[in-house]
C-alpha cells in the first residue's frame, strides 16, 4: 500500500506534465507568435521611418547645398540608432584627454529651418570663436572664479571653450551692460554624455544684475538639460517675477550633435530656440526696468572628468527687431545674421530667420525687387573673395525662390568681397561685422 502510494505521487505529477507540456508550448508559442509579430512591425516602422527621414533631408539638403551638377552627395544614413551621435575627437589642450567620446562634428545635414522665426540682432556688441587665443589659455575675452581653456577637436582649426564644472562657479563674457532688445547665439559640444550622466547635470544661462561672482538680487536663469537616459526638461526660473518651474524640452539628440542655442530678449520677453525649435516663450519673464543686464553661465552638477561641454560662437547682438518694417520704410537693410559655411556659400541653417522675413517682405510688396549683395571680411585674397561673395549673395537669392517661391526675375546679385568693409578687419569682432548682406530697394 506504501508503494502504491509512493508510485502515485512520483508519477502521476509526472504525467500531467507530459500531457499539459504540448498546450503549455502551444499558448507560449501563440504569445512568442504575437511578440514576434509586433517587434517585426515595429521593425519595418522604423526603417520606414528612417528611409522617409533620410529622403526627405535629400529632397531639402538639395536646394541649399548642391553639387556642381545639381545632385545631393549626402552619405547614406545608417539604421543604427547611435549612428552620429559619438565619436573619438582628441582635445588638444594643455590637459590630457581622458579618452571621453566626443560628440563628433562631422558634416552637418542641412535642414531648411522654413519656419524658423529667430531674427538676430544688427548690431553686435560681443563675439568669441577664440581665434585669437593661444590653445590651452583661458580666453582673453572672459572672466571666471573657476578654471577652463581652449581646445581644439581632431584635426580641426576650429577652437572651443572648455567650461569646467561647479556650482557658483560663473563664466562672464566681456560683455556690456546688455540694452532693453538683444540676441545672444552660440553652439554648444557635448562629451562623455551618456546613460549614466545624472539628470541633474545642466548647462545654465544666466542674467542677472550682479557684476561680479554672485547671483545678484534680480536675475533668471534657463537651465539646458544634458542628461540622455531621461527628457528632464528646462529649468526656468525668475526670482523677482515668482517663475520657477520646468518646461518641457526633450533636447537628448540636439545635445549628442553639436546644438545652435538662439535666444532673444525684448524687454520683459524671454525666448529660447534649440536647433529650429521654439522651446521657451515667456512674456514676463525678466523685472521690469532692464536690470538683469549682465550675462553669464554655469555649468553645475557636471561630473568632472567624465562629462565635458565646450562652447564657441557666442554672438551677442542688440536689435532682433523686425526688419520687414525697416526695409519697407528705408528700402535697404545691412544684416550679419545671414551665416554661410567658412569659406564656402553654403548657407547655415540659423539664417533662414531673416530669409523668411525678406520672403514676406517681397510677398505684400509686389512692386518690390531687391539687390542682394554679399561682403566678406579681408582673409584670402581679393580676387576669392570677390568671387565667395557673389556666390554667397545667390545662394540667398536661391533660397528665396526655391524654398518661398520668389519670382527670380525680382531679385539680382552682386558681390563686394572684402572692398567696402564697416569693422576693422584685424579684429574677429570687426570680421564677423565685414561678413554680412545687404538687400537694397531697385
Amino acid at each position: 500500500m506504501k508503494t502504491n502510494t509512493y508510485l502515485t505521487r512520483l508519477v502521476l505529477p509526472a504525467l500531467l506534465m507530459i500531457f499539459t507540456l504540448p498546450m503549455a508550448n502551444a499558448q507560449l508559442l501563440k504569445k512568442l507568435g504575437k511578440s514576434a509579430e509586433k517587434a517585426a512591425e515595429r521593425t519595418v516602422a522604423k526603417r520606414v521611418a528612417i528611409e522617409t527621414s533620410k529622403k526627405t533631408d535629400q529632397a531639402l539638403d538639395s536646394i541649399l547645398e548642391p553639387d556642381s551638377e545639381g545632385n545631393n552627395n549626402e552619405p547614406p544614413v545608417s539604421d543604427d540608432p547611435g549612428n552620429g551621435t559619438s565619436g573619438g575627437v582628441e582635445v588638444e589642450g594643455n590637459q590630457e584627454s581622458s579618452g571621453d567620446n566626443v560628440a563628433s562634428e562631422g558634416k552637418k545635414t542641412i535642414q531648411v529651418y522654413s519656419k524658423f522665426d529667430f531674427v538676430p540682432g544688427d548690431k553686435q556688441l560681443f563675439f568669441d570663436d577664440f581665434g585669437n587665443d593661444f590653445i590651452g589659455d583661458f580666453p582673453s575675452k572672459w572672466n571666471t572664479n573657476g578654471s577652463g581653456e581652449v581646445v581644439t577637436l581632431n584635426e580641426s582649426a576650429e577652437k572651443w571653450f572648455e567650461i569646467k564644472p561647479g556650482h557658483n562657479i560663473f563664466y562672464i563674457p566681456d560683455v556690456p551692460a546688455l540694452p532693453d532688445e538683444y540676441t545672444v547665439e552660440f553652439d554648444l559640444l557635448a562629451a562623455g554624455i551618456d546613460e549614466k550622466t545624472s539628470s541633474s547635470t545642466v548647462f545654465r544661462v544666466i542674467l542677472t544684475d550682479a557684476s561680479q561672482f554672485q547671483w545678484g538680487t534680480n536675475y533668471i536663469y534657463v537651465s539646458l538639460p544634458l542628461c540622455q537616459y531621461h527628457p528632464v526638461g528646462m529649468r526656468v526660473r525668475s526670482n523677482k517675477m515668482g517663475i520657477n518651474n520646468n518646461v518641457t524640452a526633450d533636447i537628448r539628440t540636439a545635445v549628442m550633435n553639436r546644438p545652435h542655442v538662439s535666444i532673444a530678449v525684448n524687454k520683459q520677453r524671454f525666448r529660447l530656440w534649440v536647433n529650429e525649435k521654439k522651446y521657451i516663450d515667456i512674456p514676463r519673464f525678466l523685472p521690469e526696468g532692464g536690470i538683469a543686464n549682465q550675462l553669464r553661465f554655469e555649468l553645475p552638477y557636471m561630473k568632472d572628468g567624465k562629462d565635458r561641454l565646450f562652447l564657441t560662437n557666442l554672438k551677442v547682438a542688440e536689435g532682433g527687431v523686425d526688419l520687414r518694417r525697416k526695409l519697407i520704410s528705408e528700402g535697404r537693410i545691412s544684416t550679419n545674421a545671414i551665416l554661410f559655411e567658412s569659406g564656402s556659400a553654403v548657407l547655415q541653417p540659423q539664417s533662414m530667420g531673416v530669409i523668411r522675413q525678406i520672403s514676406q517682405v517681397l510677398q505684400q510688396e509686389s512692386a518690390m525687387n531687391l539687390n542682394i549683395v554679399g561682403h566678406t571680411d579681408a582673409d584670402g585674397d581679393d580676387a576669392s573673395n570677390m568671387d565667395l561673395s557673389k556666390q554667397r549673395a545667390e545662394a540667398v537669392k536661391n533660397a528665396l525662390v526655391n524654398i518661398y517661391s520668389i519670382d527670380v526675375s525680382r531679385m539680382q546679385t552682386e558681390g563686394k568681397g572684402e572692398s567696402e568693409p564697416v569693422a576693422d578687419n584685424n579684429t574677429v569682432d570687426g570680421k564677423s561685422q565685414n561678413r554680412r548682406v545687404e538687400f537694397i530697394k531697385i
